[in-house]
């Protein structure tokens, strides 16, 4: 959703610029637990027999979907523009500039806001248990009401932190290896350029001695 829309939306064509950033700034607007209410209660209004989980898949995917297609095109269009100049000059399309010489730019930038919208995503799934989504939080508030044990809540949302604290780091660190794989595929894709400088460039020494008075 998020790719889809931010192509949309540096389109130049108008007819399909303008929707695009209308259902983007729209979605970005409206709280994800209303959207996930519009499905769920409008689903059992008129009889479109969505499960809770679909309620919970569409509301998550609008709004970080939404937000995720900002992301991507405030990315795209952080590049600095000699490099959209320099593909047109030689004669890319706007399709070519944009896979071959904006994205792979992009991504390096784009990347810790990814991550960080991905962490917000999955936090998010939580608010399923209000549509009676049977996800972790409210399988974890089952099992607190237990009177057997004692109805113990606090441990069962300790244990349930506990897993979002380690699914978060995973993410995290996922981010940090791409981010250090692709910096070092960037120092990888230079250093023939550099190494290769000394070799073609004159130079003269400091110990030199320039011969004086001779052609």
């Amino acid at each position: 959703f998020g790719a889809v829309f931010a192509s949309a939306r540096i389109s130049d064509h108008a007819w399909v610029r303008a929707p695009a950033t209308v259902v983007v700034e729209t979605f970005r607007a409206v709280p994800m637990l209303i959207l996930m209410f519009f499905f769920y209660y409008g689903s059992l209004q008129y009889d479109l027999r969505l499960s809770p989980m679909w309620a919970v898949v569409l509301g998550l995917t609008l709004y970080n979907g939404s937000v995720l297609a900002e992301v991507f095109r405030a990315g795209l269009v952080a590049v600095p523009v000699g490099q959209r100049e320099a593909a047109y000059a030689i004669g890319f399309r706007k399709n070519q500039v944009v896979r071959t010489v904006l994205l792979p730019q992009a991504v390096r930038t784009m990347l810790p806001a990814i991550i960080s919208q991905l962490v917000i995503l999955l936090k998010d799934t939580s608010l399923g248990f209000i549509i009676t989504y049977n996800e972790l939080l409210y399988v974890g508030r089952q099992m607190g009401a237990r009177q057997e044990f004692g109805f113990p809540y606090i441990p069962t949302y300790m244990v349930i932190a506990v897993v979002y604290i380690g699914l978060c780091g995973l993410l995290t660190l996922l981010a940090n290896r791409l981010e250090v794989r692709s910096r070092r595929a960037v120092k990888t894709a230079r250093s023939p350029l550099s190494s290769d400088v000394p070799a073609n460039r004159d130079t003269a020494r400091p110990d030199d001695k320039i011969p004086m008075g001779k052609p």
